[in-house]
């Protein structure tokens, strides 16, 4: 395994400083934002498509600091229901894909997205439940005619470029939000769909990490460290759900939080041990997004938390057995 961080929470930082703090802080990889909601501040793939010197020089930069390029990732929404909207995304997801190859990159990340509720829709339509009959009727809607001929069409240009590794995060909001949705896309469109394994989104909707890496096993592709609290309290009177701001932290059922301050070690540990089980030996990014630190001191706390936890040798023979 490799310590990572998804760089953009470094976007106020030119490219060669963000670099330079993270490898002295240990960080053996980069995450790389190219698009979609995080935004491209360090990498707009448009540009680096047109002038490639911009990639020799990110990957000179890179070499300077002994670091690789864990992913390249474009967080957007390809089947949004708007087609100007659903566009934008989908252009920067294309020229990710294409920067990737360039760049002899393996792995993009990105999600799902999430269809109206209807070809007349506006916004996305996330259901969330099977009844009135309404909301079953659009989730045939959503994957039978939307989501799976969309993401045929996307693997099949990832694929024409040498991307076979498309890490969806499991992110409710989107019609892949938990292990069951990624692996019913998967068998829909083909193994270049995978996992990006981001527990955070799993630990609220009452999911146990490691029995879920377990069961997504090989289609795991990345991993993001990112850790979620679940207010005990506010849970016991309103659940889980939650639309209140993120910035409402003490009012909301669960928040964000750097790794290790929504859970202990031994989750974590038990993580890492379960990843090694099933095979997945890749980049552990950490998603800094939590709103009671600074991003220096959650991303610091998270760096050592994970220097202790995850795994970074390969395992020798069983000498004893």
């Amino acid at each position: 395994m490799k310590l990572s961080v998804f760089a953009v929470l470094l976007a106020a930082k030119p490219f060669d400083e963000a670099c330079k703090y993270l490898a002295n802080a240990g960080v053996q990889a980069v995450e790389i934002g190219c698009g979609g909601f995080p935004g491209k501040a360090h990498c707009d793939p448009k540009e680096f498509l047109a002038h490639p010197e911009k990639i020799d020089e990110m990957l000179a930069t890179l070499k300077k600091y002994n670091l690789e390029i864990a992913a390249l990732s474009t967080h957007g929404n390809c089947v949004h229901p708007n087609p100007e909207v659903a566009r934008q995304f989908e252009e920067d997801y294309e020229n990710t894909i294409l920067l990737a190859e360039k760049m002899g990159v393996d792995t993009v990340v990105t999600f799902s997205g999430c269809p109206g509720g209807s070809p007349e829709d506006k916004t996305p339509n996330w259901v969330t439940c099977p009844w009135p009959d309404d909301y079953s009727e659009i989730l045939k809607y959503q994957w039978n005619e939307v989501l799976i001929p969309y993401w045929k069409k996307a693997v099949a240009f990832a694929n024409a470029h040498g991307i076979h590794k498309i890490a969806l995060e499991m992110h409710p909001g989107f019609c892949v939000y938990n292990p069951e949705t990624l692996l019913k896309l998967r068998a829909a469109v083909g193994d270049t769909i995978g996992a990006n394994f981001d527990p955070s989104h799993l630990f609220w909707q009452g999911i146990d990490p490691a029995a879920a890496i377990r069961a997504l096993g090989e289609a795991i592709y990345f991993f993001h460290a990112k850790d979620t609290k679940v207010d005990e309290l506010n849970t016991a009177v309103n659940g889980v759900l939650d639309t209140k701001h993120y910035g409402d932290e003490i009012h909301r059922s669960w928040i964000f939080r750097s790794v290790g301050y929504g859970h202990a070690h031994q989750v974590w540990k038990d993580m890492m041990s379960n990843l090694r089980m099933v095979g997945y030996d890749g980049c552990i990014s950490i998603e800094h997004e939590d709103s009671l630190m600074s991003v220096n001191e959650g991303l610091m706390k998270a760096i050592a938390m994970l220097k202790d936890v995850m795994i970074f040798e390969k395992c020798g023979g069983m000498w004893w057995a």
